[in-house]
């Protein structure tokens, strides 16, 4: 479509990507993927600055805090650990008996949380990391809590507004909503019938926004689990977010190749979709990846996007000037 400049093609990975994501200002991204690699790259030009090794299995998350000095990542090597942005010198590691599939900093980084898997009579988890955010200290192995979700397992997990609350997406397709002082379950809601695959909050952590193996993205309240939107399309979806400044919301998956025939397998299927935040209608499209789109990322200032897919690719995309004099036909 128009209002998308060609896009950046970032080849870092030599397998499918699994998480991206923005620092604060939006100048960095952070890409990981199941090759064990950690990659950070200048989001305006594509340019790689460096890599953050060793772990050795695949890398299922990463988050980075809000000074952007230390990151934060999780693996299926059971390990979840805390690097020095600048240097990619690892600080800490935290040994945990299964899988980390997904890291999150609390709103004011003296916190993180790791979902870890359920997996050969381990209870799946929600751990609660104390961090401490000077370069030299020493971060503590002692967790602050943990929360044991209840039912489906926890497929990943997000700060709500203030650091209230915790809330976790599930396989089920259930919500909830944890007190994480104590452990305890607020609410839950079941809206999605399938696998809830993403979770992202708002800029202002007030709302967050699923994607589901249900083909469907859909917004709820942070503090209550009030539903207020929903899109609906044609393709399992992987990853879902918010755009600010303009009122849309970007999703993206796709059929796995396994599961489809070649003979209907549409090259189509993997594309970005927009949706007007409030109308939830379907605005446009963007191609590019050879395979599903696994993870989207919104960059803060709203003018460019990225994604990263089961092909091994990142594509970064600037929108042009006529994205932000895009308005919506008017409803009659």
């Amino acid at each position: 479509s128009s209002i998308i400049q060609r896009p950046i093609l970032l080849q870092g990975h030599t397998r499918s990507l699994t998480q991206i994501k923005y620092n604060r200002e939006g100048d960095l991204l952070f890409s990981v993927s199941k090759d064990h690699v950690v990659n950070v790259w200048y989001s305006h030009n594509g340019e790689r600055l460096g890599t953050y090794n060793g772990h050795v299995g695949a890398i299922w998350t990463v988050d980075v805090n809000s000074t952007s000095t230390l990151l934060l990542t999780g693996s299926a090597d059971n390990t979840a650990k805390l690097w020095e942005v600048q240097t990619g010198k690892c600080l800490h590691t935290w040994e945990f008996k299964t899988a980390v599939k997904r890291v999150a900093f609390s709103e004011d980084d003296n916190m993180a949380l790791a979902v870890t898997e359920q997996r050969m009579g381990y209870p799946g988890s929600v751990v609660i990391l104390s961090i401490k955010n000077d370069l030299e200290a020493e971060q503590s192995d002692e967790p602050i809590n943990i929360i044991y979700p209840k039912g489906s397992k926890a497929m990943s997990a997000v700060w709500g507004y203030l650091n209230k609350y915790i809330i976790s997406g599930h396989e089920d397709g259930s919500i909830s909503q944890y007190d994480w002082k104590t452990g305890d379950q607020v609410k839950s809601i079941h809206p999605h019938t399938a696998e809830i695959t993403d979770l992202q909050m708002s800029e202002d952590r007030t709302y967050f926004i699923t994607s589901s193996k249900d083909k469907s993205a859909q917004i709820f309240e942070s503090n209550t689990l009030n539903h207020l939107k929903k899109y609906v399309t044609d393709a399992p979806l992987n990853s879902a977010a918010v755009t600010p400044i303009q009122d849309f919301v970007i999703v993206g998956g796709g059929q796995d190749a396994m599961q489809v025939t070649t003979t209907t397998m549409r090259q189509g299927k993997f594309e970005c979709r927009f949706y007007h935040k409030i109308l939830e209608e379907e605005v446009g499209r963007v191609k590019g990846h050879f395979g599903p789109i696994n993870t989207i990322a919104v960059h803060p200032d709203g003018k460019s996007f990225s994604s990263g897919g089961e092909d091994g690719y990142v594509r970064v995309h600037h929108f042009d000037d006529d994205y932000f004099k895009f308005k919506y036909p008017e409803l009659h």
